[in-house]
């Protein structure tokens, strides 16, 4: 195996680089389901490199996902892979064979065409990377979840084609 041939043909290198301090606001929150308890915080996404600040090579995600239940079902995706890495609290990861209740440190690769789910079921919060390779406009998805409910069955599937998402 050998690296990739070079992209970058200047002499100097350039500054170009960004950086996100953990203290910024999260990018999107999903709302709690109507059904959450009262003190449901929901989800909140921070897209930290984007399909788009990319180039397309990648999209990285921090999911901070509260103490209610979450969390999709087994699917998979036909473009891309998807890897999980759990920061902190325990996050329930399907590998296509079996659950593994996931805690810190702990990491999940799914290649394109791998069965995968994850959930928080633990009734506290968890946090985790997403990481997405090749890249993909996520954001749209993440957010375009949360307004499923009244689409017709066939504006839902359509959905999720877009967004390169089967589930089983």
């Amino acid at each position: 195996m050998s690296y990739p041939e070079p992209r970058y043909f200047g002499e100097h290198g350039e500054i170009n680089a960004t950086y996100r301090p953990a203290s910024a606001a999260p990018d999107f929150v999903a709302e709690p389901r109507p059904d959450a308890p009262a003190d449901a915080t929901g989800t909140a996404y921070h897209y930290l490199s984007t399909t788009l600040s990319t180039g397309g090579e990648y999209g990285l995600y921090r999911v901070d996902m509260g103490p209610e239940t979450s969390g999709p079902s087994t699917h998979f995706h036909k473009a891309m892979s998807e890897s999980f890495f759990i920061l902190s609290g325990t996050m329930r990861l399907f590998d296509g064979r079996r659950w593994v209740d996931a805690t810190s440190g702990d990491y999940l690769y799914v290649p394109v065409g791998g069965l995968h789910a994850f959930r928080n079921e633990s009734g506290e919060p968890a946090s985790m990377l997403m990481l997405f390779a090749p890249g993909a406009p996520r954001e749209d998805y993440f957010e375009g979840v949360t307004r499923l409910d009244g689409l017709s069955d066939e504006d839902r599937a359509d959905f999720f084609r877009r967004h390169d998402s089967f589930f089983v």
